[in-house]
C-alpha cells in the first residue's frame, strides 16, 4: 500500500515545481467558483492511482469531493469514467496535469505487469521489478507493479542484501564478499548473489545463500544448470528480459524474473480530464 503521508509530500513537491509563481491561466476564474472534472479512460488497461486522485486535489482544497468509480487493479475500458472531482475551478485546473501524469504512468506500468504475468501464468515464476525506477517516482512505480500482479524485488537498498558483480569484484572474490555480508545480516534479512558462470554458481550454492540470480544468462543455460540449486535456495533470472523472451525464462524453472523493462519500456495509459458540463 502507498503511504498517504509520502504521497502528499511527493505531490506537494511536484506542485511547487510546477507552480512556483502561481498559475496565470486560473486567474480568469473567481477563486471560489466551483465545477466538476471528469477523469476518463481513452485506452483500455488496468487502472492505478486512487491515492493520487484522493490526495492531490485535497492538498490545495480539503473541501474537494472525489467520486472514485474505478478502484486500483480494476480493468478500465475506453470511454469509462474513472473518477469525478468537484471543487473550486482553480484547484481542479492547477492539479489536473500533475494527477494525469502520475496516474497515466502508474496505470501503464500496472497494465504491462498484468499482461506479462498472464503470459507466464502456466509456470511457477513470478514477475518482480528492479531499482531501475524514475528518480522521484519510485514509490508510485513500485506500487503500480504490485497492482498489476507483480512483486517488489527491493523497495530500498536496506530491503535485503544483494551482492552484484561490482560488489564481488571490489571484494576480491565471491567467497570473501559473502563471508563479510553474513557477518552483519539480521535474522529477517535475505542474501542474494549474482552469478555469471558455473564456477560462481557452485560457490554461491556452497556458501548457502538465500537467492541466486542468473544474470545475463540464456534460458537454455539456466535450464541446464538450475538442477544444481538445492530447494532451499530460490532462483531469479535477470538481464535483458522482455516480452519476447519472458516465457522461455519462466519455463527454465526460476522462481522470479526481474524486469527493468516494467519501468523503462512501459507505455503510459491514455487518460484525460474533461469538464462535466
Amino acid at each position: 500500500m502507498l503511504n498517504r503521508l509520502s504521497v502528499r509530500e511527493k505531490i506537494n513537491q511536484y506542485y511547487i515545481e510546477d507552480n512556483q509563481q502561481g498559475d496565470l491561466a486560473t486567474r480568469i476564474f473567481d477563486r471560489y467558483s466551483e465545477g466538476t472534472l471528469m477523469i476518463k479512460a481513452k485506452e483500455a488497461g488496468i487502472f492505478c492511482g486512487e491515492a493520487i486522485i484522493a490526495e492531490a486535489f485535497a492538498l490545495l482544497d480539503p473541501t474537494t469531493e472525489v467520486d472514485q468509480k474505478i478502484k486500483d487493479g480494476a480493468s478500465v475500458q475506453v470511454g469509462e469514467i474513472i473518477a469525478e472531482i468537484t471543487g473550486t475551478i482553480p484547484t481542479l485546473l492547477t492539479m489536473e496535469r500533475i494527477v494525469l501524469n502520475l496516474i497515466q504512468r502508474m496505470s501503464g506500468i500496472a497494465t504491462m505487469t498484468q499482461r506479462i504475468s498472464q503470459q507466464i501464468a502456466h509456470t511457477n515464476a513470478r514477475i518482480v521489478d528492479t531499482r531501475k525506477t524514475t528518480p522521484g517516482l519510485a514509490i508510485f512505480e513500485k506500487y503500480a507493479v504490485t497492482v498489476g500482479g507483480g512483486l517488489n524485488h527491493r523497495r530500498s537498498l536496506n530491503d535485503g542484501l544483494m551482492l552484484k558483480d561490482n560488489h564481488i569484484d571490489f571484494s576480491g572474490s565471491m567467497k570473501e564478499a559473502i563471508e563479510k555480508a553474513k557477518g552483519f545480516l539480521g535474522p529477517m534479512d535475505k542474501l542474494e548473489v549474482e552469478i555469471e558462470n558455473e564456477t560462481m554458481l557452485k560457490a554461491a550454492i556452497a556458501a548457502g545463500v538465500d537467492v541466486i540470480m542468473f544474470d545475463n544468462q540464456q534460458p537454455e543455460w539456466i535450464q541446464q544448470h538450475i538442477h544444481l540449486v538445492p530447494d532451499f535456495i530460490q532462483t531469479e533470472a535477470s538481464g535483458n528480459i522482455n516480452e519476447e523472451n519472458i516465457v522461455a525464462y519462466a519455463e527454465a524453472g526460476v522462481d522470479f524474473i526481474s524486469m527493468g523493462a516494467l519501468f523503462y519500456a512501459s507505455k503510459a495509459l491514455d487518460i484525460s480530464a474533461k469538464v462535466v458540463m
